[in-house]
């Protein structure tokens, strides 16, 4: 949400948050699925679950104009099943990662939530509350096939593509000894360098990798790494428990319905 900074528009952005709240506060129901407004959820739009999302990251967030939101994936295809149980409507904004992981995206209102493929960390949880974890994931090295590149310590000398801010450049920086570095703000950047020849390597989320190992018999993953890490909805820290709970519950529905596992299967299936 953008904010003027003249004295008048406060002043009237303050009063009609006024009024707005005093509605909002003498409804028992708002947003419970009676009128589909969401009130009670301190939503950006009313009406609209609004997400922040770092795109492209496939299979997770992907552009496609065929849907209402103009995106798709996993984790918007998740997030839809979600905002439908809470009676509302879907909208995604394409934002950069980093300053969605720190929390600066989410405290300045632009979405409700964050939703993109990011992991609970205890870092992140200073800045973030998690929603309960979605999804279960790996790091992983990607390489062309003719590198001659095996494993994480055979990255001396070479140049390893990470993106900015994620769990994959902790990662590396711990474990892939004499490499060099090379930080991206998404996969849209770092995919193309590699087939550019500009990296060396990618060390990124398992299934990130895994869609251009398919979608190219030139590149392969070499090695998985068990990091213990679990992706979550990112909201902004102390200001949408009530959101939070509620996605929470959804996501419940959907697990015990079997909904969660349709979805899940159609973007990861078992080799």
């Amino acid at each position: 949400m953008h904010r003027r900074t003249t004295f008048a528009g406060l002043a009237l952005a303050a009063a009609a948050t006024l009024a707005l709240a005093g509605c909002a506060g003498g409804t028992d129901d708002a947003g419970s699925g009676g009128s589909g407004e969401g009130d009670d959820y301190g939503l950006v739009t009313a009406g609209t679950l609004t997400a922040c999302s770092d795109v492209p990251y496939p299979p997770f967030e992907v552009e496609d104009p065929s849907t209402d939101s103009g995106y798709s994936g996993f984790d918007i295809d998740l997030l839809d099943a979600i905002a439908k149980k809470l009676d509302l409507k879907l909208a995604v904004q394409d934002v950069g990662f980093d300053a969605l992981q720190s929390g600066t995206t989410l405290v300045a209102g632009t979405c409700d939530l964050g939703a993109s493929a990011m992991t609970i960390t205890d870092e992140r949880k200073a800045n973030i509350d998690f929603s309960a974890p979605y999804y279960d994931s790996l790091q992983s090295l990607l390489v062309r096939t003719d590198s001659g590149i095996e494993s994480i310590d055979d990255l001396d000398g070479k140049n390893v593509g990470v993106q900015q801010g994620t769990t994959g450049e902790s990662y590396a920086s711990e474990n892939a000894t004499g490499a060099e570095l090379v930080q991206y703000p998404s996969d849209g950047e770092l995919w193309p360098a590699m087939q550019a020849g500009q990296i060396d390597a990618i060390l990124q989320d398992q299934p990130v990798n895994l869609e251009h190992e398919k979608a190219d018999s030139a590149y392969k993953i070499v090695e998985t790494y068990e990091t213990d890490e679990s992706y979550g909805f990112a909201f902004a820290k102390g200001e949408k428990d009530a959101l939070r709970k509620a996605v929470d519950d959804a996501l419940k529905e959907l697990r015990d319905s079997g909904e969660y596992q349709k979805i899940y299967d159609s973007y990861f299936s078992a080799e």
